[in-house]
């Protein structure tokens, strides 16, 4: 249960905060009464933190989380108490085919950020987005905390490092500094079309088969996002109530009921109704994992949480957030 005391009038950084996850947490805490700022690099107008008018309630700073300066002066001149790091480049194709950029936003404007965090003395709680891409592959699953980090690709790699990095902070200096390990998020507002919901739901919605770039049987445990938003809630209010107990640790969340892409693909075409489609399957898909899935159990033991969303719950309010939007573009 979220406590609304905490967070009515906290002052609240949020890097990354017009992307998916960015702007559904945004939301969320505006609502709880958080005094929430923003730093924000490029002008994205089809966000759902801009399309809500959301954007308008938080302090926006225009700049990069490379810029180490800017990122320290926020902290200070905003007086931040608790920080969520969510900024990266996320998209796994970009970051194969152009890797400089993405280490560059998600490995050093990562540490830039901690730092300055760690030499902001009012910093109470920070927490920092990894993924399940931090583990690479591994013969055994579902992945566990435990296991070790060796991402050997881009944007795996970049994950990998950013994880270590936080956890360095922690326990190094004692930076009181969480880590989410999130399984494959979907939901409203992600435009990266390439990814297989949104793209599927495009595709439907427009009457076009939809596209899978594998050979349609990699497995993946997929979560809502509305999911990961109580997720990370939840982590810094356990944070914040015990730091010794939670810093420096990284938790998985995921569903524990992985999916196929064709299963994905399915599930979605059964929700539109129009389940007599059949999807196009490329086969084309390089540099990714074939099996990939978490397990949760560590964050149900120690913070109570768990995904609340089943797959078709989840996927029939996404499909309507994109049926909205793409009536509207």
């Amino acid at each position: 249960m979220t406590d609304a005391r905490f967070w009515r009038d906290r002052r609240v950084l949020i890097t990354g905060c017009t992307g998916m996850l960015g702007s559904w947490i945004t939301l969320r805490l505006l609502d709880l009464g958080a005094d929430v700022v923003g730093i924000v690099r490029d002008n994205v107008p089809n966000s759902e933190l801009v399309r809500s008018g959301g954007i308008e309630r938080l302090n926006i700073v225009r700049g990069s989380i490379t810029d180490s300066d800017l990122v320290l002066r926020v902290f200070s001149d905003y007086e931040i108490q608790t920080c969520i790091h969510l900024a990266a480049q996320t998209v796994v194709g970009i970051a194969n085919q152009a890797p400089i950029p993405t280490f560059e936003t998600n490995i050093r404007g990562s540490w830039i950020v901690l730092d300055a965090a760690r030499r902001w003395p009012g910093l109470e709680q920070m927490l920092v987005a990894s993924s399940d891409k931090a583990y690479g592959a591994h013969e055994d699953l579902p992945y566990y905390e435990s296991v070790a980090l060796k991402g050997n690709h881009p944007y795996d790699v970049s994950k990998s490092c950013t994880d270590m990095i936080a956890r360095t902070y922690a326990n190094t200096y004692g930076l009181p500094v969480a880590i989410t390990r999130c399984a494959n998020m979907y939901g409203g507002g992600d435009l990266n079309w390439n990814r297989i919901v949104p793209g599927t739901v495009r595709s439907v919605i427009n009457h076009e088969q939809p596209v899978i770039r594998s050979n349609g049987n990699p497995r993946r445990d997929y979560v809502y996002v509305q999911d990961i938003v109580r997720a990370c809630i939840m982590l810094i209010e356990n944070l914040a109530d015990d730091p010794d107990a939670h810093s420096g640790i990284a938790y998985n969340f995921g569903t524990d009921d992985p999916v196929s892409a064709l299963e994905m693909v399915e599930n979605i075409l059964t929700i539109s109704g129009d389940n007599n489609v059949k999807p196009i399957i490329q086969n084309a898909a390089s540099n990714e994992i074939q099996d990939q899935y978490l397990s949760s159990k560590l964050a149900k033991e120690r913070l109570g949480w768990k995904a609340e969303y089943s797959l078709q719950d989840g996927l029939r309010e996404t499909f309507e957030w994109y049926r909205t939007f793409l009536s509207q573009t």
